[in-house]
């Protein structure tokens, strides 16, 4: 029975669904791997589980009463079904995380990570201290040791305490990033916006709930308050968005900066090298940076790691050389009374460096976002190991220079690098402002692929670039937009100090998103003692918070840039998801009763011609009203009908044996078939009609024989219990049996000695007539030759052009919404078919028009 009281299957087509008990696990706690929590089914572990069914009884009953809040969650099935193909098609890629990964191979990773996560943090020395004292000059040497005080603490306290620490352990089986903290809090807690979730998803492995601890209890009232309140679940919705808009628009600045300040070095260096010359030739980098990525990350960055671990080093070295030459006192800036000092001299002006300051971390959310490409501890190590000492080296070391050459503010990466390494200096520091942009680049593809598996983005190209790696990925709309907006900031701003002012406003929105959202993690998931997950957005929000006014006050001077960047894409974004969750809204109230269906009979009222129809909507329970409108307008319908349902749940990545579920719709005879695709949010769908079809058909074939092994299982046990022959007390239950979709209670492994049934005095009777073949059970042999006549016919895809239009009754701000911007959304995306490469003359439409 699903939600809307359509009961789906009749009486003659229900599956066995006895009662189980056992194999109970709840939510939080300790993590329980599948293995432990959702063991395979077999007869063999049934007999055993016999024996002890009495005592375990009785166990399982006081578990249940002594904790009535605890979600239960059932066992979970193999599923061999498939139905796609897609890129990611490496058994095994998608649960890197939960594998022991050896020292040499931590080491390994951590040298990529430096070419990858730590780009833009890493070419921060290029800009910061003159951003800071453009704010507060130098008149003493309290001024360079507070700055670089300011600096040390700063990047320890962040990137080094907050995320190294506390933030890469609230991943989502490896994976980061805001969208990632979403759906490990959906997982959690039912706070998403579409109502399709179902219960049956929970039995995907990835989900990997935990086990109860003693805050269980504050836990699920946490639960249960963003459950039951829709504002809570925007408020949750509208923090993740905003902290994804950062994101983009941080992307959008990134290679700006990064390529203007490597390039300014040639300022003073080379005679007649003005400003024109800079924007010049920062703009023809940019352009070659941007016309390269449809070659793909893995082609443009195979040189990325080495020589961003060049660039350190010679961070380090250069650092070292300045310390021991110019003036080895700078360590006393490791004493924070001189951030007091610091800011008991200038004042108001100190304040306003920290907008400078900050500039030291960004890209310290990139550690967290690019999570999913390598491991928790291969991040730690870098940072611990090369990045967080060398940066810390090369501060020190332009302080020092600052100490003996206070005047040498404007340039002072390029003139504290000895003169004879200049132009190798040069050259290391240009490509890694390449680097740096690629990574923030290719974070913003990545951003907007999970915006748009979640429903919260319109519908936009996206290009594969690798077979083998999953993440490599290519937008180009979204590249060109980058691209065009980089060289207008450059040619307008015209310098780094401008460009700086703009910077850094959306790093620390991102920063602030992560600790509300963590918090939440730490209280719902963690379960964390109280005052410790008090002191985290304490500590970490408060200095948060003290960075995000002092950027904020520069607003005027460039500031209102990345915000006005930002807020176009989060109004595009929430747009989506809310005129989304609408038409879903709406696509539930008007979907058609199964009576009506069993009333038109098999025929449906019309003519059935061979052939399959794929009926594509957006249910995963009850008919959609498309059907209805087909059935009205077409002449005839195909002997084989599909609904078919894409649905993304929470989590990374499902495994292709755990992706489909199958159901049939009415009886026998009229041939109705559901079929609900599940994809992760990373999930890369990219496939071949032809081959997508050829599975299709094959799936149901299999479906077809299991139910018919289900059906001859059940009547086997009935005609067993009236001979009085009894069976194991624990028989596995199908996840489908409170509405949620069927699959098969056998696998494809079950054969021989394990189909036996057990009887009182432990002897092995004959196989059951479950094990009967096509050619035995002429009702199967019938199905299965209508199946392959009707793929003899061809594959028919049958879609809605929906138009999604306000009621009339609806206020002027919903009708402006959805009536002019979510339609120019929708008129000006992907069609959902261009996806699957369908060619258009297998594609038929119906026109509908959603009143929402």
């Amino acid at each position: 029975m699903d939600d809307g009281g359509i009961q789906e299957e009749p009486p003659s087509a229900r599956f066995l669904t006895p009662t189980r008990s056992g194999g109970t696990r709840w939510v939080d706690g300790s993590e329980v791997d599948s293995s432990e929590s959702a063991p395979s089914w077999s007869l063999e572990d049934e007999r055993s589980a016999g024996a002890v069914s009495s005592n375990g009884g009785a166990a399982a009953a006081s578990r249940v009463s002594s904790g009535a809040f605890r979600r239960r969650l059932g066992k979970r099935p193999r599923r061999v079904d498939s139905l796609d193909v897609e890129s990611m098609n490496v058994r095994g890629a998608h649960g890197h995380s939960a594998k022991e990964i050896s020292m040499l191979s931590t080491l390994a990773m951590a040298f990529q990570t430096l070419g990858v996560v730590y780009g833009d943090m890493g070419t921060s020395p290029l800009y910061v201290f003159s951003d800071v004292f453009s704010k507060v000059p130098i008149k003493s040497e309290v001024e360079i040791l507070g700055a670089l005080s300011l600096v040390m603490y700063t990047i320890a306290l962040i990137p080094f305490a907050k995320y190294v620490f506390i933030v890469l352990k609230a991943n989502d089986n490896g994976e980061g990033g805001s969208f990632a903290l979403y759906s490990l809090i959906c997982r959690y807690a039912k706070v998403s916006m579409l109502p399709n979730q179902q219960r049956v998803d929970e039995d995907i492995s990835s989900f990997r709930l935990k086990l109860p601890t003693p805050e269980l209890e504050r836990a699920i009232s946490v639960k249960d308050c963003l459950e039951k309140k829709p504002l809570f679940k925007n408020i949750l919705l509208f923090l993740v968005l905003m902290g994804t808009s950062m994101v983009i628009g941080d992307g959008i600045l990134t290679p700006s900066m990064s390529v203007m300040s490597a390039v300014s070095g040639l300022q003073g260096q080379v005679p007649g090298f003005d400003t024109n010359a800079v924007v010049i030739v920062s703009i023809v980098v940019l352009l070659l940076l941007f016309s390269v990525q449809r070659f793909g990350t893995g082609k443009v960055g195979f040189m990325f790691a080495p020589i961003l671990a060049l660039w350190f080093i010679n961070l380090g070295s250069i650092g070292i050389y300045n310390i021991v030459k110019y003036d080895i006192s700078v360590v006393r800036a490791f004493n924070p009374v001189y951030i007091y000092l610091f800011f008991e001299t200038n004042g108001i002006k100190a304040w306003s460096a920290l907008g400078g300051c900050v500039l030291c971390i960004t890209g310290a959310e990139a550690m967290f976002a690019d999570l999913g490409h390598f491991s928790v501890k291969s991040i730690q190590v870098a940072f611990t190991a090369v990045v967080f000492p060398c940066l810390l080296i090369a501060y020190m070391g332009q302080a020092a220079f600052l100490m003996k050459n206070p005047l040498a503010v404007e340039r002072i990466f390029y003139d504290s690098v000895p003169g004879v390494l200049f132009w190798p200096v040069f050259v290391i520091a240009t490509l890694a402002a390449m680097i740096a942009s690629q990574a923030m680049i290719s974070a913003t593809f990545s951003c907007i692929k999970q915006a748009m598996a979640l429903g919260c983005f319109p519908r936009i190209k996206i290009i594969h670039t690798s077979k083998k790696v999953m993440g490599q990925i290519y937008i180009p709309v979204m590249n060109w937009f980058l691209m065009v907006m980089c060289i207008i900031i450059v040619a307008t701003f015209r310098s780094t100090n401008d460009i700086a002012n703009a910077y850094g406003i959306a790093e620390v929105g991102v920063m602030m998103v992560s600790t509300a959202l963590v918090t939440l993690v730490m209280l719902l998931i963690w379960q964390t003692n109280l005052f410790l997950v008090l002191c985290f957005p304490i500590l970490f929000g408060a200095v948060e918070f003290v960075y995000l006014t002092a950027v904020l006050s520069k607003i005027q001077e460039g500031g209102w840039l990345p915000l006005a960047f930002s807020s176009l894409f989060l109004c595009i974004m929430y747009t989506w998801n809310y005129g989304s969750v609408l038409k879903y809204q709406s696509e539930m109230r008007g979907k058609i009763s199964l009576d009506f269906i069993l009333d038109l009979g098999a025929t449906l009222g019309t003519v059935r011609v061979p052939g399959i129809g794929l009926v594509y909507n957006e249910l995963v329970q009850g008919i959609p009203s498309i059907f209805g409108q087909l059935l009205v307008t077409l002449p005839a319908m195909h002997s084989t009908i599909v609904f078919v349902c894409i649905k993304y749940v929470p989590v990374p990545y499902v495994a292709l044996e755990e992706r489909f579920l199958f159901r049939r719709v009415g009886q026998k005879d009229y041939h109705m078939f559901r079929c609900v695709a599940r994809y992760g949010y990373k999930d890369i769908r990219k496939e071949d009609h032809g081959f997508f079809e050829q599975l299709l058909a094959e799936s149901l074939e299999k479906f077809l024989r299991r139910e018919a092994q289900e059906i001859a299982l059940e009547a086997s046990t009935m005609e067993a219990e009236r001979d009085d022959i009894s069976v194991v007390s624990e028989v596995p239950q199908s996840p489908a049996c409170d509405g949620d979709l069927q699959t098969p209670l056998l696998s494809d492994q079950r054969s021989g000695d394990n189909n036996r049934m057990v009887t009182t005095d432990g002897s092995d009777p004959v196989l059951p007539s479950s094990s009967m073949s096509a050619e035995e059970d002429p009702g199967l042999e019938y199905e299965l030759a209508a199946l392959r006549e009707a793929m003899a016919s061809g594959f028919t895809y049958l879609l809605a052009h929906g138009d999604v239009r306000a009621r009339k009754e609806s206020l002027f701000t919903k009708k402006f919404v959805i009536n002019y911007f979510y339609a120019f959304l929708r008129r000006n995306c992907r069609a959902g078919t261009a996806t699957l490469k369908v060619p258009h003359s297998n594609i038929m439409r119906v026109g509908m028009t959603y009143m929402v």
